[in-house]
């Protein structure tokens, strides 16, 4: 039996294949080559750095759908389809809205994979595959293992991609996060994943832990920081900003490694973060005196902020800048808010008449950086114009000068500064190239495929 995996992209647009190199490993394909028999034969395309190659011989398919990939995931399916291959497609976007997923499928997987996955396989192999898969509860993460023989051969960033855990036990009104796990979180073992560490040796510089909110148990968090010192690791994460009001979290992460972090600051508006469910942001004094916290620890900051909230006005875009380059932010993202499927911000816009497209990911109006619903305090176009003009104006050559010397965190040792100068130079390509970008490959025929395959 041969299955075939594929990392949809976001899009291409027409003339433009954009298959780039120096991508970051997906772990989901991993995940699932790891939950696969070893009798079974894989093969694993990226679609987002190499061309598929459909007449390559399979007898399923099955692809790791996110809710911007989900219109190239159903291109792909129906090219698939229409050779009669069947195709099964889970990851947030089928469990957030399974009904349109399944049009597209032959099955999906609602939930986590790793009590599905093999269940799936199992009943294709005896001819009784299932349309839908859920997984009931959260399934443990011990013994999770991730096969890396499927990247062989592909050309992505020297950084390590390493699970600690899945999901986060905040409840923010746009995050896809809770909606998918239901502001729950769960933890891998810390000697599940050391051992992945040690096993990836110095194949790595730098290790991504590409938990939704490292913090989100600061408890276990704090004991896996403990048992990951002795390693002398370089890592980076993501986590929520309250966290860093705890000298003892603070002292840990510096100690086990850690070399920044990305934080969901979101908006400087208290009635924003309010209506988000984030007023944690600005507990125990707020931004200034976590920055100043994160900063005595030579942490740097990626700093990531979203526009078109009610309480937005066109003072919050040079209010946000002029924070962004006081605090000299390793980086910054300047996005518009979007409403994802299944979210309670997707709920409230929806119900407030305020979409302007029903299903913006599916829509062929729709492009990369576009606002998909109507905000009350600017226009959609304002928003958009005014999210980008941040972006180029935050990766000026000037600004990028200016926050490359400050010595005490972006510039402390050479190694940071090229490490600095290398990000800033791709987000400031970045920051051009994706704008206006449609989702899908723009060069697609047909209509895309519904009809049902028989199994």
């Amino acid at each position: 039996m041969h299955i075939t995996l594929i990392q949809p992209c976001m899009g291409r647009r027409v003339g433009e294949p954009y298959i780039r190199s120096w991508q970051m490993e997906p772990l989901a394909p991993a995940a699932l080559a790891g939950l696969t028999p070893p009798e079974v034969v894989l093969r694993f395309f990226d679609d987002r750095m190499e061309a598929l190659d459909y007449a390559a011989p399979t007898d399923l398919v099955a692809l790791s759908v996110e809710t911007y990939c989900a219109k190239r995931a159903y291109q792909i399916a129906t090219e698939y389809r229409r050779r009669g291959v069947p195709v099964v497609m889970g990851g947030f976007h089928p469990t957030l809205v399974p009904a349109e997923a399944l049009q597209y499928a032959e099955a999906i997987v609602i939930g986590e994979a790793e009590e599905t996955w093999p269940q799936l396989v199992a009943d294709w192999r005896a001819g009784r595959m299932q349309r839908v898969y859920r997984q009931a509860a959260r399934p443990s993460l011990r013994q999770l293992r991730l096969d890396r023989r499927i990247f062989a051969g592909k050309r992505y960033l020297p950084v390590g991609l390493v699970e600690a855990g899945r999901g986060c036990q905040l409840r923010c009104e746009f995050c896809a996060i809770h909606a998918y796990f239901g502001g729950t979180q769960n933890r891998r073992p810390s000697e599940d994943i050391l051992a992945e560490l040690r096993a990836l040796g110095g194949e790595h510089k730098l290790i991504f832990f590409v938990d939704d909110n490292i913090t989100s148990n600061m408890e276990q968090a704090k004991a896996f920081f403990r048992a990951l010192i002795p390693l002398r690791i370089r890592w980076v994460s993501q986590c929520s900003i309250h966290a860093a009001h705890d000298e003892e979290f603070l002292q840990l992460i510096k100690a086990s490694g850690c070399q920044g972090l990305l934080i969901g600051f979101e908006t400087l508006n208290p009635r924003n973060l309010k209506q988000m469910r984030k007023g944690f942001n600005l507990m125990q004094g707020g931004y200034e005196v976590a920055l100043a916290n994160l900063r005595r620890y030579g942490l740097r900051i990626y700093a990531t902020f979203m526009f078109g909230y009610d309480d937005d006005e066109p003072e919050a875009f040079e209010a946000t800048m002029a924070f962004a380059l006081r605090h000299r932010f390793f980086m910054t993202a300047f996005n518009q808010i979007v409403p994802f499927p299944g979210t309670p911000l997707y709920q409230r816009i929806a119900a407030e008449g305020r979409l302007r497209f029903e299903h913006w990911w599916l829509d062929e109006r729709y492009r990369f950086g576009m606002l998909p619903f109507v905000p009350r305090g600017m226009s959609a176009a304002e928003v958009e114009q005014r999210c980008l003009e941040a972006r180029k104006a935050f990766y000026t050559f000037p600004s990028i000068l200016r926050r490359a010397l400050d010595l005490q965190v972006n510039s402390s040792n050479p190694r940071m500064l090229f490490n600095f100068l290398s990000a800033n130079l791709l987000m400031r390509r970045d920051a051009r190239k994706r704008q206006g970008f449609p989702l899908g490959d723009a060069a697609f025929k047909g209509a895309l495929l519904k009809t049902r395959l028989p199994v």
